[in-house]
C-alpha cells in the first residue's frame, strides 16, 4: 500500500505584522487619550487661573532703586563750595553714587607713602568734612585703598593692613578732635581689590591710593 505523504504547511513569516498591529493600536488610543485629557486639563487651568487673577486685586508697583541725588545734593553743594580749594587741586574728590555722598581722600595729600599718620596740613579740610557729617543722621563707612604694589614693613606686613590702619586713623581724628561718636561709623580696608584707575602707571596709582569716606544713603 502506498503511502500517503504530507506536505508540511507553509509558515507564515507576516504573523509579527498582525502582534504588532495588535501592539500598536492600543497604544495609540491610550496616547490619544492622554493627549486630548491633557488639552483638556489646560483649558481648565487656564480658565481657573483666570478666574483668580481676576479676584486679585491690582498690587502697587515696586519702585526701582533711586541714586542718592535728592538727599546728598544740598550736602554736596555746601560740601563742593567749602573744599572749592582741595578739590582745584586734586587733594579731595567728592562725587554721588547710589549708595551715598563719597568724599575720596588722596593718599598723596593726607598720608606718607607707606603710613597711616594723618598730616597736619590735612586737618582743615578734615574739619570741614566733618561739619556736613555732623549734620547728617546718616551712618559713615571709612574705606581705606591702596594700589598693587606689596608692602612688607615693621609695622605693616600687607597693604591689607596698610589700609584699615588709614581707616582707622581717619575715624581717630573725626573722633576724638572733631566730636563725632564713633558709633556712627564703620571701618574697611580693601587693600589694592578697588581700583578706581589704572595700576599700571604712576598716576593711576596715585588715584587708586585713597580713604574714601562714604555717607551711607539711609
Amino acid at each position: 500500500m502506498a503511502r500517503r505523504r504530507y506536505l508540511a504547511a507553509p509558515q507564515n513569516h507576516d504573523r509579527w505584522l498582525m502582534s504588532y498591529a495588535d501592539f500598536v493600536t492600543p497604544l495609540l488610543a491610550v496616547f490619544v487619550f492622554l493627549f486630548a485629557s491633557s488639552q483638556h486639563d489646560k483649558t481648565k487651568a487656564r480658565r481657573a487661573s483666570d478666574t483668580v487673577v481676576r479676584q486679585i486685586p491690582s498690587l502697587p508697583a515696586i519702585p526701582e532703586p533711586q541714586p542718592a541725588v535728592p538727599e546728598f545734593m544740598p550736602s554736596m553743594t555746601r560740601l563742593a563750595q567749602a573744599l572749592t580749594a582741595e578739590l582745584r587741586t586734586g587733594r579731595i574728590e567728592v562725587h554721588l553714587e547710589a549708595r551715598g555722598l563719597v568724599v575720596s581722600l588722596r593718599q598723596a595729600a593726607f598720608f606718607p607713602s607707606g603710613g597711616d599718620v594723618i598730616a597736619t596740613s590735612g586737618f582743615s579740610s578734615l574739619e570741614k568734612i566733618s561739619r556736613t557729617i555732623r549734620d547728617l543722621p546718616n551712618p559713615v563707612r571709612l574705606e581705606g585703598h591702596t594700589d598693587s604694589a606689596p608692602i612688607r614693613t615693621r609695622r605693616f606686613r600687607s597693604n591689607w593692613e596698610l589700609s584699615a590702619a588709614r581707616s582707622i586713623a581717619v575715624l581717630e581724628l573725626l573722633e576724638g578732635r572733631y566730636g563725632i561718636p564713633g558709633s556712627r561709623f564703620a571701618v574697611s580696608g580693601y587693600a589694592d581689590t578697588k581700583p578706581v584707575d589704572s595700576n599700571d602707571s604712576a598716576e593711576g596709582r596715585a588715584h587708586n591710593r585713597r580713604v574714601d569716606i562714604v555717607i551711607l544713603n539711609r
